[in-house]
């Protein structure tokens, strides 16, 4: 495969009040805590919100690794779910010092265009703002940070800084390009 220009952009938000929410979508949207460590369901999640977008860093993991990178103290999914069916998540994993990284966020493709991603981004963010409270021995969060690169869906950078997030860092490098994923093969074609 060819090898493509990716632009990495890292964005932060350093006090609460940073955030900016956004508005509810209408409709039977509710976020929920997934608080059981289930690899098989992260991976979905991961398969199916990453897969157009080519997310491959995390395909190699076994089951061990998934298990074990949940297992952590104070990572946490937040699932969107949309009349009872997963529309999105967003991934918490704190840092040293305060700092939560939103690791993981966006929304399976059949429910983007519908306001959900904004709403969730909203409230996981104050869910990394207020971490520490449901984690015991975990520093008060300082600061929030997440990534997301030109290979990213086309709204994405603009849902971030409308929820406040603010640019520190932009990196440009080449990487192989990879072909688009899912959650099974063929399930994006091109």
């Amino acid at each position: 495969m060819p090898n493509i220009v990716v632009t990495t952009w890292s964005l932060e938000q350093t006090a609460p009040t940073d955030l900016l929410p956004a508005q509810a979508p209408q409709g039977d949207v509710t976020i929920v805590r997934s608080e059981v460590p289930s690899p098989e369901f992260s991976r979905f999640l991961y398969t199916s919100v990453g897969g157009d977008v080519h997310w491959t860093d995390l395909l190699g993991w076994t089951y061990a690794q998934w298990r074990e990178h949940l297992e952590r103290p104070g990572v946490e999914t937040w699932v969107a779910y949309d009349r009872g069916t997963p529309a999105g998540y967003v991934e918490l994993e704190p840092q040293d010092d305060g700092v939560v990284e939103i690791l993981h966020f966006g929304l399976l493709p059949a429910f983007r265009g519908r306001r959900i991603g904004g709403h969730l981004l909203s409230y996981g963010t104050a869910r990394a703002w207020d971490l520490a409270e449901r984690w015991p021995g975990l520093a008060q969060t300082k600061r929030v940070w997440l990534h997301t690169c030109s290979k990213d869906g086309e709204h994405a950078m603009a849902n971030y800084q409308r929820r406040g997030f603010q640019l520190f860092d932009t990196k440009v490098e080449e990487e192989a390009e990879a072909p688009a994923s899912g959650p099974w093969p063929g399930a994006y074609p091109a």
